[in-house]
């Protein structure tokens, strides 16, 4: 079914379809290895406290449970790289919405060519140059808000991806290390046969370490390198506010635009994977009326 969604996906949309398709699979490996790494914790624990040495049952107890965080931050990061991916949908959605303009103004185009091709004085001809000027002019402002949308949500994207990218790394990095206190609190010295194993007294320090690994995840505060935007200049229409529509594109372009409805979008509304293909339809050759956009 997956498949068959895919293929019925309009061509602009096919390769981001593909890209959000295969996040899916790599959030779920993410959440799996999450899981794997709190039960091998667990199991590290039980283990410990199998071997009968106090030493080895309390640092693995211990270790289990900051092992069990780092799975933990596993889940976390994959919930955001599923916010992420909610966001590359957006783009998705508005490249759906503008294949059918582009369709419409090329048959529109097409239809022109074959009739001055076999009958150059029908009267239909100027009908339709009228209608593909109309076409033209909506596909012009499909064009430009999918433009803004794909520049503004990429941003967004991975503004999101990246920073869960340095949350996790940073965390399982404080992790790591006060796991590191921990493994170096047991004593490794060698016995001989015959001789008891000094008596175990680091069970308060390694409680220390537990605190203080907790109060560093507490006190942690995102420190990375800011992504801004300007997509405040952008109105509900999806392409620039008036004032800036002014000062950014030529007068020609605006003159053409105005009076033009935009592409209805639905780009903050992110469709699961399993969601139907919804019809498409055709951009409304009367400029006046707002194509559908098709979510996915």
């Amino acid at each position: 079914m997956t498949t068959l969604r895919g293929y019925q996906q309009p061509e602009l949309s096919k390769k981001l379809y593909k890209i959000i398709k295969n996040e899916n699979a790599v959030i779920g490996a993410y959440e799996s290895a999450g899981r794997e790494r709190v039960s091998i914790a667990s199991q590290l624990s039980d283990w410990g406290e199998a071997t009968g040495d106090e030493g080895v049952s309390d640092i693995s107890d211990k270790l289990g449970v900051l092992l069990s965080e780092i799975g933990e931050q596993e889940d976390i990061f994959a919930q955001n790289l599923e916010e992420y991916r909610g966001v590359l949908k957006q783009i998705r959605n508005t490249e759906s919405s503008v294949q059918p303009s582009r369709d419409s103004r090329n048959k529109i185009s097409d239809e022109i060519q074959k009739l001055k091709y076999k009958d150059p004085s029908n009267t239909k001809i100027v009908t339709l140059e009228q209608e593909l000027v109309r076409a033209e002019a909506q596909n012009l402002v499909a064009e430009a808000q999918l433009s803004n949308v794909t520049r503004q949500k990429l941003k967004e994207a991975f503004d999101v991806h990246l920073a869960a990218v340095i949350e996790r790394a940073e965390k399982q990095i404080i992790l790591a290390q006060h796991a590191r206190r921990l493994v170096n609190l047991l004593d490794d010295t060698p016995i001989v046969p015959g001789d008891a194993v000094k008596p175990y007294e680091q069970s308060t320090a390694a409680r220390d370490i537990l605190n203080d690994a907790e109060g560093d995840l507490r006190a942690w505060e995102p420190s990375m390198y800011p992504i801004t935007s300007n997509a405040n200049e952008i109105g509900q229409s999806l392409v620039p506010k008036p004032e800036a529509a002014t000062a950014n594109q030529p007068q020609e372009a605006a003159s053409v635009a105005d009076g033009v409805e935009p592409v209805e979008t639905h780009a903050s509304h992110a469709v699961g994977e399993s969601d139907s293909v919804a019809n498409r339809e055709a951009i409304a050759t009367d400029a006046n009326e707002p194509a559908t956009v098709a979510t996915a």
